[in-house]
């Protein structure tokens, strides 16, 4: 088994100095605004729900609601983690709460997403790399057989269209693990993704008509799932993949694996502060708040000792992505023309 250290750099000393800055701190105050917030955002999309009533305009409402359903799941996200409270107990009630609101399993992502904290880009190890249609080396892309093969193949082109199918495959995530008991609380888990699936089916179908109802759902999961696909992406695909095998320190490991987004306070929004990806997996329980001041810390250390930090613009980083999604999936598309330059 190979292992890599990083010569200089140890964890414990940045630990210290992100300490030091109160940066572990829990933000309760600036947690209530964002609650406050995305209340807003919920109401300001209940409002225009009911006001339009039965008209296509509502589609509009959908692409709204999508958003705010983003912004809802960042919660889960950070309840996940521990960033809001201190203790469990109060986080997990803030994480079914609003895994009820988007139709996700709680506990089901809390133990995928902490495999992937465990593991990040570990092509044995990380489920977010593990994806049946896709394929993120070469080893993975000659796996694939039949349908996934051909779409694998074109993952580049297909990978967009695909993010649209996101939201149903949570969903799907969410109603298999509890009906099989793969959660800490199967019954908890049950009755919330009941309640939610009848009190948006009720809302959604006796507000609209069937029609436009089924246009409604389709818009607001493709816009949901869109919008995570788009956000969870940059942070760690079309970065280097650690061979089966491998052992790295924690610093390293968390640092050659993911990709910084630059930007303020509005891609803090957008990207629920995971655009500070390098400091949320080296400190998963870090409140969302802190992030972008850890970062200043964090990028000097690295730099101080010669760790690699990755930081690109948005569209730069879905370009990379696409390009490796392409590279590697080069060979399923059979040789290359002669005389035809490689790629990237």
């Amino acid at each position: 088994m190979t292992e890599i250290h990083a010569p200089g750099a140890a964890f414990s000393d940045l630990t210290a100095l992100i300490k030091q800055a109160g940066l572990l701190d829990r933000r309760r105050g600036a947690y209530a605004l964002v609650f406050v917030r995305n209340a807003l955002l919920a109401a300001v999309a209940l409002a225009a729900f009911v006001m339009l009533g039965a008209s296509w305009w509502q589609l509009l409402t959908a692409v709204f609601l999508g958003l705010v359903t983003t912004q809802l799941a960042f919660i889960g996200h950070d309840a996940g983690h521990r960033q809001i409270f201190t203790g469990r107990r109060a986080n997990d009630v803030v994480g079914y709460l609003h895994g009820v609101l988007v139709g996700m399993s709680y506990d089901s992502w809390v133990t995928q997403h902490n495999a992937h904290h465990a593991h990040p880009n570990h092509a044995d190890a990380d489920p977010d790399i593990d994806i049946p249609v896709l394929a993120f080396s070469v080893d993975q892309a000659a796996t694939r057989r039949g349908p996934a093969r051909w779409i694998v193949a074109h993952q580049a082109v297909m990978f967009v269209p695909l993010l649209l199918l996101e939201g149903w495959s949570l969903h799907l995530t969410a109603a298999r693990t509890a009906l099989a008991g793969q959660v800490r609380r199967p019954a908890l888990e049950l009755g919330l993704l009941t309640l939610g699936a009848l009190g948006y089916g009720v809302a959604v179908f006796t507000v609209l008509t069937p029609l436009q109802g089924l246009a409604f759902v389709v818009v607001h999961q493709g816009v949901w799932g869109l919008c995570m696909g788009l956000v969870f992406a940059p942070n760690h695909k079309g970065m280097p993949i650690v061979p089966p095998g491998t052992r790295l320190d924690h610093l390293q490991k968390q640092v050659l694996t993911a990709r910084n987004l630059p930007g303020g306070r509005l891609n803090d929004f957008l990207f629920g502060g995971l655009n500070h990806q390098v400091e949320h997996h080296l400190f998963p329980r870090m409140p969302r708040p802190n992030l972008r001041h850890a970062r200043v810390v964090v990028e000097a250390f690295c730099r101080e000792h010669g760790l690699p930090y990755t930081e690109t613009g948005i569209r730069s980083s879905y370009v990379q992505i696409l390009r490796h999604l392409h590279d590697v999936s080069a060979p399923l598309r059979g040789p290359r023309p002669a005389g035809t330059p490689p790629t990237g």
